[in-house]
């Protein structure tokens, strides 16, 4: 069954070790559950849907979920302004697909080793094998939304994985572009991220029955929030541990990517010290990114960094207010609690 209402969520925000984050995060989705259990489910029983020679592929990549937070945000967006039906479980389902190719295609590109505690399907099987089994499970995604009586669905999840797929395009357009505005890569970060997370609060309300200013106001929270969880995501890759986060780390620098922290230290630099930050962007190695730490320590840029996620993540609260005061709503906010709580850990010993 699902779950009809979540309860609300009271847990106080503190920083602390990523067990304190596991017991934050289960309190929680510990409501829907039962939902993203269906989801999983779901997930996995697509395997049936490609060619048998590719379950080893599709069975790796879909039995390794994480946190579910696009499913999570579904299924809350929905119980927070309306009903909760089956329907959501699909539409999870589709956009977690879509997330799921998305990261296929993003350890191709920056090489990444690890993803999720585990090698990564290219670590494993190659990157052509990557490449075509992310494109299948777009192609699937698409599939599945067509199946809906009306096309709107299937219309917004073909236009939020286009924005996806041309926000990675023009992150990589900017490689080795250490003059990128902050204009540009807020645009990336909205296109290549926050889409989908706004992708998973419009269609929760809609199909839950909300139209106008609520479903409108879940689509902006759900674009403050994925912005906030992409600067978040720049930070770790800088300041976190590959042992915590589960991922290969360092990417954003091998692949010559301007991410918050470095554009805010070339902000605040002197024009010598910009210079020198720029030669170890270019340089790229072990060292470099030593070195760069310590310009980034001069400068306060995980300070500042926080503050921004910050002021992102006060956007996404403010969206909440025009929504019922609902158990589904202090969970959606308790979410911008624990995106807080994990910026705030970041670059401190546990």
């Amino acid at each position: 069954m699902l779950a009809a209402e979540t309860k609300a969520v009271t847990m106080p925000v503190k920083s602390g070790s990523s067990a304190d984050a596991r017991v934050f995060w289960k309190r929680i989705v510990e409501p829907v559950e039962p939902f993203l259990e269906q989801v999983a489910h779901q997930l996995e029983k697509q395997v049936q849907a490609f060619e048998p020679e590719m379950a080893i592929y599709t069975r790796y990549v879909l039995a390794n979920q994480g946190k579910q937070l696009r499913p999570a945000l579904v299924i809350l967006s929905a119980g927070a302004v309306g009903e909760v039906t089956r329907d959501l479980v699909t539409v999870a389902v589709i956009i977690e697909m879509v997330h799921l190719a998305t990261l296929i295609h993003d350890d191709v590109v920056d090489e990444g080793e690890m993803r999720r505690q585990q090698p990564t399907l290219a670590a494993n099987w190659g990157n052509e094998i990557s490449v075509l089994l992310g494109d299948c499970l777009f192609a699937h995604a698409v599939k599945l939304a067509a199946s809906f009586p009306t096309p709107d669905i299937c219309r917004a999840v073909a236009a939020a994985t286009n924005a996806v797929c041309s926000g990675e395009i023009l992150q990589n357009q900017q490689r080795g572009n250490f003059h990128l505005s902050r204009a540009e890569y807020f645009k990336i970060l909205g296109m290549k991220t926050a889409e989908l997370f706004a992708l998973s609060c419009d269609l929760g309300a809609g199909l839950g029955g909300t139209k106008g200013v609520k479903r409108s106001a879940l689509r902006q929270y759900g674009l403050a929030l994925g912005t906030a969880y992409q600067l978040y995501d720049d930070c770790l890759d800088l300041f976190g541990t590959e042992a915590s986060a589960g991922k290969t780390l360092g990417t954003d620098l091998a692949n010559h990517k301007l991410t918050l922290p470095v554009l805010l230290a070339l902000e605040r630099a002197t024009e010598s010290d910009q210079s020198q930050i720029r030669g170890l962007l270019q340089s790229a190695t072990p060292n470099a990114l030593i070195s760069l730490l310590e310009w980034l320590d001069k400068y306060d840029a995980l300070t500042e960094s926080r503050r921004v996620v910050q002021q992102f993540l006060g956007t996404a609260q403010q969206c909440l207010k025009a929504l019922p005061d609902t158990s589904g709503r202090t969970a959606l906010h308790q979410l911008t609690c624990f995106l807080a709580q994990q910026t705030d850990a970041l670059g401190v010993s546990s």
